[in-house]
Protein backbone atom coordinates (compact mmCIF):
# COMPACT_ATOMS: atom_id res chain seq x y z
CA UNK A 1 0.00 0.00 0.00
CA UNK A 2 2.74 2.45 0.86
CA UNK A 3 4.37 2.01 -2.83
CA UNK A 4 1.11 2.29 -4.19
CA UNK A 5 0.35 5.72 -2.69
CA UNK A 6 3.92 6.50 -3.46
CA UNK A 7 3.94 6.02 -7.03
CA UNK A 8 0.13 7.93 -6.92
CA UNK A 9 2.07 10.57 -5.39
CA UNK A 10 4.96 10.75 -8.26
CA UNK A 11 2.64 11.04 -10.81
CA UNK A 12 0.47 13.96 -9.13
CA UNK A 13 3.21 15.83 -9.27
CA UNK A 14 4.53 14.95 -12.70
CA UNK A 15 1.16 16.01 -13.71
CA UNK A 16 1.81 19.00 -11.58
CA UNK A 17 4.67 20.05 -13.26
CA UNK A 18 3.25 19.41 -16.40
CA UNK A 19 0.95 22.18 -16.26
CA UNK A 20 -2.32 19.63 -15.81
CA UNK A 21 -2.67 20.71 -12.27
CA UNK A 22 -4.22 24.65 -11.12
CA UNK A 23 -1.40 26.99 -9.64
CA UNK A 24 -0.86 26.69 -5.90
CA UNK A 25 0.55 29.52 -3.75
CA UNK A 26 0.52 32.68 -5.91
CA UNK A 27 0.17 36.47 -4.88
CA UNK A 28 -3.29 36.87 -6.18
CA UNK A 29 -5.29 34.14 -6.13
CA UNK A 30 -8.63 35.75 -7.03
CA UNK A 31 -10.72 36.15 -10.11
CA UNK A 32 -11.95 39.41 -11.05
CA UNK A 33 -14.64 40.54 -8.46
CA UNK A 34 -18.56 39.20 -9.65
CA UNK A 35 -20.89 42.11 -9.86
CA UNK A 36 -23.99 41.40 -10.14
CA UNK A 37 -26.76 42.33 -13.06
CA UNK A 38 -28.78 45.70 -12.28
CA UNK A 39 -31.85 43.51 -13.46
CA UNK A 40 -31.16 40.16 -11.22
CA UNK A 41 -30.88 42.18 -8.46
CA UNK A 42 -34.03 43.53 -8.48
CA UNK A 43 -35.45 40.36 -9.50
CA UNK A 44 -33.73 39.27 -5.52
CA UNK A 45 -35.14 42.09 -3.87
CA UNK A 46 -38.62 41.79 -5.35
CA UNK A 47 -38.72 38.13 -4.38
CA UNK A 48 -36.87 38.04 -1.15
CA UNK A 49 -36.42 41.80 0.07
CA UNK A 50 -40.12 43.42 -0.15
CA UNK A 51 -42.77 41.64 1.89
CA UNK A 52 -44.95 39.16 0.06
CA UNK A 53 -45.95 35.96 -0.02
CA UNK A 54 -44.06 33.79 -2.53
CA UNK A 55 -45.90 31.13 -5.24
CA UNK A 56 -44.08 28.54 -7.16
CA UNK A 57 -44.18 30.12 -10.13
CA UNK A 58 -41.90 33.11 -8.23
CA UNK A 59 -39.00 30.10 -7.85
CA UNK A 60 -39.27 29.83 -11.83
CA UNK A 61 -39.18 33.71 -12.41
CA UNK A 62 -35.63 33.67 -10.45
CA UNK A 63 -34.01 30.90 -12.33
CA UNK A 64 -35.12 32.33 -15.80
CA UNK A 65 -33.98 36.30 -14.74
CA UNK A 66 -31.39 37.81 -16.86
CA UNK A 67 -28.00 36.53 -15.41
CA UNK A 68 -28.80 34.49 -12.69
CA UNK A 69 -27.40 31.41 -14.75
CA UNK A 70 -24.25 33.48 -14.73
CA UNK A 71 -24.22 34.35 -11.23
CA UNK A 72 -24.97 30.16 -10.22
CA UNK A 73 -21.95 29.38 -12.71
CA UNK A 74 -19.60 32.15 -11.04
CA UNK A 75 -20.70 30.77 -7.24
CA UNK A 76 -19.95 27.24 -8.20
CA UNK A 77 -16.83 28.01 -9.51
CA UNK A 78 -15.68 30.47 -7.16
CA UNK A 79 -17.15 27.54 -4.29
CA UNK A 80 -14.01 25.17 -5.95
CA UNK A 81 -11.59 27.33 -5.93
CA UNK A 82 -12.04 29.23 -2.41
CA UNK A 83 -14.11 27.38 0.01
CA UNK A 84 -13.87 30.25 2.80
CA UNK A 85 -14.60 33.08 0.49
CA UNK A 86 -11.28 35.12 1.10
CA UNK A 87 -11.43 36.12 -2.37
CA UNK A 88 -14.84 37.77 -1.89
CA UNK A 89 -14.17 41.33 -0.06
CA UNK A 90 -10.30 41.56 -1.16
CA UNK A 91 -10.28 44.21 -3.55
CA UNK A 92 -12.74 45.91 -0.82
CA UNK A 93 -10.46 44.98 2.33
CA UNK A 94 -7.64 46.63 1.05
CA UNK A 95 -9.60 50.03 0.52
CA UNK A 96 -11.05 50.06 3.96
CA UNK A 97 -6.92 48.93 5.19
CA UNK A 98 -5.50 52.11 3.50
CA UNK A 99 -8.16 54.11 4.85
CA UNK A 100 -10.43 54.88 8.00
CA UNK A 101 -10.75 52.10 10.28
CA UNK A 102 -14.78 50.60 10.58
CA UNK A 103 -17.04 51.28 13.43
CA UNK A 104 -18.13 47.93 12.66
CA UNK A 105 -18.18 44.52 10.80
CA UNK A 106 -21.10 42.63 10.37
CA UNK A 107 -19.42 38.95 9.87
CA UNK A 108 -22.51 36.55 9.28
CA UNK A 109 -24.07 34.34 6.55
CA UNK A 110 -27.12 35.31 3.90
CA UNK A 111 -29.08 36.84 6.58
CA UNK A 112 -26.15 39.16 7.09
CA UNK A 113 -25.45 39.67 3.16
CA UNK A 114 -29.12 40.29 2.28
CA UNK A 115 -29.03 43.28 5.12
CA UNK A 116 -27.16 45.71 2.48
CA UNK A 117 -29.72 45.15 0.04
CA UNK A 118 -33.09 45.25 2.63
CA UNK A 119 -31.57 48.72 4.57
CA UNK A 120 -28.33 49.94 2.39
CA UNK A 121 -28.56 53.40 4.54
CA UNK A 122 -28.14 50.89 7.55
CA UNK A 123 -24.11 50.25 5.93
CA UNK A 124 -23.31 53.78 7.03
CA UNK A 125 -21.25 56.02 9.26
CA UNK A 126 -17.93 52.98 9.25
CA UNK A 127 -20.54 49.85 9.30
CA UNK A 128 -19.09 47.20 7.19
CA UNK A 129 -21.06 44.17 5.82
CA UNK A 130 -19.10 40.79 5.67
CA UNK A 131 -22.05 38.36 5.31
CA UNK A 132 -21.59 35.48 2.57
CA UNK A 133 -24.59 33.84 1.62
CA UNK A 134 -24.66 29.97 2.57
CA UNK A 135 -21.53 29.92 4.65
CA UNK A 136 -20.95 27.93 7.61
CA UNK A 137 -18.77 28.94 11.10
CA UNK A 138 -16.09 26.90 9.71
CA UNK A 139 -15.91 29.28 6.59
CA UNK A 140 -16.24 32.43 8.84
CA UNK A 141 -13.63 31.55 10.90
CA UNK A 142 -10.73 30.80 8.26
CA UNK A 143 -12.17 33.81 6.68
CA UNK A 144 -12.02 35.87 10.02
CA UNK A 145 -8.54 37.78 10.25
CA UNK A 146 -9.01 39.14 6.58
CA UNK A 147 -12.29 40.16 6.96
CA UNK A 148 -12.33 41.29 10.23
CA UNK A 149 -9.29 41.40 12.37
CA UNK A 150 -7.42 43.27 9.53
CA UNK A 151 -9.93 45.99 9.26
CA UNK A 152 -9.29 46.96 12.91
CA UNK A 153 -13.17 47.64 13.93
CA UNK A 154 -14.35 48.73 17.37
CA UNK A 155 -16.87 46.19 17.49
CA UNK A 156 -17.52 43.05 15.46
CA UNK A 157 -21.20 41.67 14.77
CA UNK A 158 -21.42 37.68 14.33
CA UNK A 159 -24.36 36.28 13.45
CA UNK A 160 -23.88 32.57 12.63
CA UNK A 161 -25.61 28.75 12.66
CA UNK A 162 -28.16 28.74 10.28
CA UNK A 163 -25.99 27.13 7.98
CA UNK A 164 -24.24 24.41 10.22
CA UNK A 165 -27.63 23.66 11.42
CA UNK A 166 -29.09 23.01 7.76
CA UNK A 167 -25.54 20.89 7.23
CA UNK A 168 -24.29 22.78 4.76
CA UNK A 169 -20.67 22.14 4.65
CA UNK A 170 -21.59 18.51 5.75
CA UNK A 171 -22.44 16.63 8.80
CA UNK A 172 -21.50 18.78 11.99
CA UNK A 173 -22.20 18.70 15.60
CA UNK A 174 -23.09 21.49 18.10
CA UNK A 175 -20.06 21.52 19.55
CA UNK A 176 -18.07 22.22 16.49
CA UNK A 177 -20.79 25.27 16.03
CA UNK A 178 -19.23 26.38 19.78
CA UNK A 179 -15.93 25.64 18.55
CA UNK A 180 -15.88 27.68 16.05
CA UNK A 181 -17.77 30.74 17.86
CA UNK A 182 -15.20 30.40 20.70
CA UNK A 183 -12.52 30.99 18.19
CA UNK A 184 -13.83 33.67 16.00
CA UNK A 185 -14.25 35.56 19.92
CA UNK A 186 -10.54 34.76 21.11
CA UNK A 187 -9.68 36.22 17.96
CA UNK A 188 -11.23 39.27 18.02
CA UNK A 189 -10.78 39.89 21.81
CA UNK A 190 -6.87 39.21 21.31
CA UNK A 191 -6.77 42.16 18.93
CA UNK A 192 -9.00 44.23 20.98
CA UNK A 193 -11.89 44.07 19.14
CA UNK A 194 -15.71 43.91 21.22
CA UNK A 195 -18.27 41.12 20.21
CA UNK A 196 -21.75 40.94 19.69
CA UNK A 197 -23.00 37.57 19.25
CA UNK A 198 -26.02 37.57 17.65
CA UNK A 199 -28.80 34.89 17.94
CA UNK A 200 -29.92 32.52 15.13
CA UNK A 201 -33.06 34.06 13.81
CA UNK A 202 -36.07 31.29 13.80
CA UNK A 203 -37.03 28.88 10.95
CA UNK A 204 -39.56 26.09 11.45
CA UNK A 205 -37.99 24.82 7.64
CA UNK A 206 -35.08 25.16 5.32
CA UNK A 207 -36.25 24.99 1.91
CA UNK A 208 -33.20 23.42 0.50
CA UNK A 209 -33.20 20.87 3.35
CA UNK A 210 -36.70 19.62 2.90
CA UNK A 211 -37.84 17.43 5.70
CA UNK A 212 -35.78 18.99 8.27
CA UNK A 213 -37.17 20.27 11.77
CA UNK A 214 -34.61 22.76 12.48
CA UNK A 215 -36.27 25.17 15.55
CA UNK A 216 -35.57 23.15 19.04
CA UNK A 217 -31.97 22.85 17.32
CA UNK A 218 -31.92 26.55 16.82
CA UNK A 219 -33.19 27.04 20.42
CA UNK A 220 -30.82 24.86 21.90
CA UNK A 221 -27.72 26.87 20.10
CA UNK A 222 -29.31 29.96 21.01
CA UNK A 223 -29.18 29.01 24.74
CA UNK A 224 -26.22 28.27 24.59
CA UNK A 225 -25.12 31.63 22.60
CA UNK A 226 -26.55 33.49 25.12
CA UNK A 227 -24.93 32.34 28.47
CA UNK A 228 -21.65 32.13 26.48
CA UNK A 229 -22.22 36.02 25.98
CA UNK A 230 -22.79 36.08 29.55
CA UNK A 231 -19.97 34.71 30.87
CA UNK A 232 -17.96 36.30 28.90
CA UNK A 233 -18.61 39.81 29.15
CA UNK A 234 -20.16 39.72 25.23
CA UNK A 235 -22.83 41.74 23.70
CA UNK A 236 -25.52 39.59 22.93
CA UNK A 237 -28.76 40.69 20.47
CA UNK A 238 -31.96 38.28 20.84
CA UNK A 239 -33.03 38.45 17.36
CA UNK A 240 -34.75 34.90 17.61
CA UNK A 241 -37.38 36.45 20.21
CA UNK A 242 -38.05 39.42 18.16
CA UNK A 243 -38.94 37.50 14.75
CA UNK A 244 -40.25 34.19 16.25
CA UNK A 245 -43.97 33.10 15.79
CA UNK A 246 -46.07 30.87 18.15
CA UNK A 247 -44.43 28.02 15.84
CA UNK A 248 -41.01 28.33 15.78
CA UNK A 249 -41.19 29.69 12.55
CA UNK A 250 -39.68 33.39 11.56
CA UNK A 251 -43.10 35.25 11.48
CA UNK A 252 -44.42 35.47 7.67
CA UNK A 253 -44.53 39.21 7.77
CA UNK A 254 -40.76 39.36 8.50
CA UNK A 255 -39.68 36.71 6.08
CA UNK A 256 -40.84 35.55 2.38
CA UNK A 257 -39.34 32.16 2.78
CA UNK A 258 -38.99 30.96 6.47
CA UNK A 259 -35.75 31.42 6.94
CA UNK A 260 -34.44 34.91 5.60
CA UNK A 261 -35.71 38.58 6.95
CA UNK A 262 -37.34 40.82 4.49
CA UNK A 263 -37.08 44.26 4.52
CA UNK A 264 -39.67 44.72 7.63
CA UNK A 265 -37.70 42.04 9.32
CA UNK A 266 -34.58 43.49 9.05
CA UNK A 267 -36.06 47.25 10.33
CA UNK A 268 -37.03 44.92 13.60
CA UNK A 269 -33.26 43.72 13.32
CA UNK A 270 -31.94 46.97 12.55
CA UNK A 271 -33.30 48.32 15.95
CA UNK A 272 -31.84 45.60 18.24
CA UNK A 273 -28.59 46.29 16.52
CA UNK A 274 -28.63 50.37 17.38
CA UNK A 275 -29.38 49.67 20.72
CA UNK A 276 -26.37 47.00 21.06
CA UNK A 277 -24.17 48.69 19.01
Amino acid sequence: MRKILLLAAIIWQGAALAGDAPEGMVENPCPPDYVMPAGLRAVLEDLFIEPRVLQPADFGRLATAPGFAEMEKSNRERAATDWAGLCRFRTDNARIVAGERPRVVLMGDSITENWSMADPGFFTQGIVNRGIGGQTSAQMLVRFRADVVALRPATVHILAGTNDIAGNGGPTSPQDFRNNIQSMVELARANGIRVILGAIPPADQFTWRPGMKPAPVISAQNDWLRQYAGRNGLGFIDYHAALVGPRQELRAELGNDGVHPNRAGYLVMRKLAEEAL
